[in-house]
């Protein structure tokens, strides 16, 4: 979701961000509203101003969108869940949480205020649009953003993980059974077959002419991938609770010298192993990291000149972690900070290393035993 997404702004302390999606649908939009819209509404109006309400409508569309999940992540922070950031893109806008929700009773609060801000939002645009009077342009305006505003509300509180109506499904069935991970089974399920609705009511409008509705098939594919992303993470999180990191590492570490040239390194190192990333030890001491990144970044000329003390990654608090820290913590960690491997040491001494395809492979196994 981040990639190719830009911040544009930082709300108490939450990015803000838009993703390149996100030009596309905004032109659309305007467009619509420009050319079906406001002469429909407002055929009074001059056309060629049409393209500037248009392009009014849409900012404030997305402007709602950023505070339907700004509701979402003020709720989230009182529940002491920390949010990274929120991305505008085709779809609208998503808030992503760096853990999820530890009760059901916060579930249900988070995934409420989205929707509950939409109707404040929509009733507001509705006086609005009550005030206006003889303001036709404006008013036309504040009439489309009440009635998106209610839509969007409404849309959301549909019962399919993970929509804000499939979270409140998700803390029902949880609060009643006990069992998370059930619950967050039950309710992507329930997610994928709404998805399936909307892609076949997608498909049938292709058939039948009715293109404009074109959007229900990309919605539905939309949803089914997110609700099943969010089922296996939410398996993951299940299989990897109280699973410690000394459990999963691995022991038996190649280290490499921090006056190894590039040119041995690949060749012994990175094309032998066909690991990412070593950790470079001078003597019996870690003093860093190197990644195939960092050598991609040095011309190859160099390589037969150039250390592996040159180009590592000094080593940083930010690159240790203890060997009783929770799997499913860390595995949160390589995925917000992108980080491929941490360090495992222990009384300044290195005992073993962790990486994202090493918590795959245990997952995998795990799953596949519980078959």
């Amino acid at each position: 979701m981040l990639e190719g997404s830009w911040q544009v702004a930082k709300i108490a302390g939450i990015p803000v961000r838009v993703h390149f999606s996100w030009f596309i649908v905004f032109g659309l939009i305007t467009w619509a509203l420009a050319t079906q819209y406001f002469p429909q509404v407002a055929p009074e109006l001059p056309q060629i101003t049409n393209y500037l309400r248009g392009a009014l409508a849409a900012f404030l569309l997305f402007l709602s969108v950023t505070i339907h999940e700004l509701s979402h992540s003020f709720v989230a922070k009182k529940y002491k869940i920390p949010i990274t950031s929120i991305t505008l893109f085709i779809f609208g806008g998503v808030a992503q949480m760096k853990k999820e929700p530890s009760s059901p009773k916060a579930e249900i609060y988070m995934a409420l205020a989205g929707p509950f801000s939409s109707y404040v939002l929509g009733l507001i645009f509705f006086i609005f649009y009550k005030l206006l009077g003889e303001y036709h342009g404006l008013k036309a305006i504040a009439d489309y953003l009440f009635q998106i505003n209610f839509i969007l509300g409404t849309f959301n509180l549909i019962p399919g993980f993970p929509m804000d109506g499939g979270r409140v499904l998700r803390a029902f069935l949880w609060q009643k059974s006990g069992d998370y991970l059930s619950a967050t089974r039950k309710a992507s399920k329930a997610g994928e077959r709404i998805a399936l609705f909307f892609i076949i009511l997608g498909f049938i409008s292709l058939f039948t002419g009715y293109l404009g509705n074109v959007w229900l098939l990309l919605i539905g594919w939309f949803l089914y991938t997110a609700a099943q992303s969010s089922y296996q993470q939410a398996t993951a999180k299940g299989i990897l609770a109280g699973v410690k990191i000394k459990n999963v590492m691995t022991s038996e570490v190649i280290t490499v010298n921090s006056d190894t040239l590039l040119s041995e390194l690949v060749d012994n190192y990175f094309l032998r192993y066909g690991y990412s990333g070593f950790p470079i030890v001078e003597g019996d001491k870690v003093i860093g990291i190197i990644h195939l990144k960092g050598i991609k970044e040095v011309p190859k000329d160099r390589w037969v000149s150039t250390s592996a003390k040159d180009v590592m990654q000094v080593l940083d608090s930010s690159l240790v972690i203890s060997e009783d820290d929770d799997v499913s913590i860390i595995l949160e960690r390589m995925v917000h900070e992108d980080k491929g491997r941490f360090l495992v040491i222990n009384n300044d001494r290195l005992i073993g290393l962790i990486t994202r395809s090493g918590i795959a492979r245990y997952l995998q196994i795990k799953s596949v035993l519980k078959e």
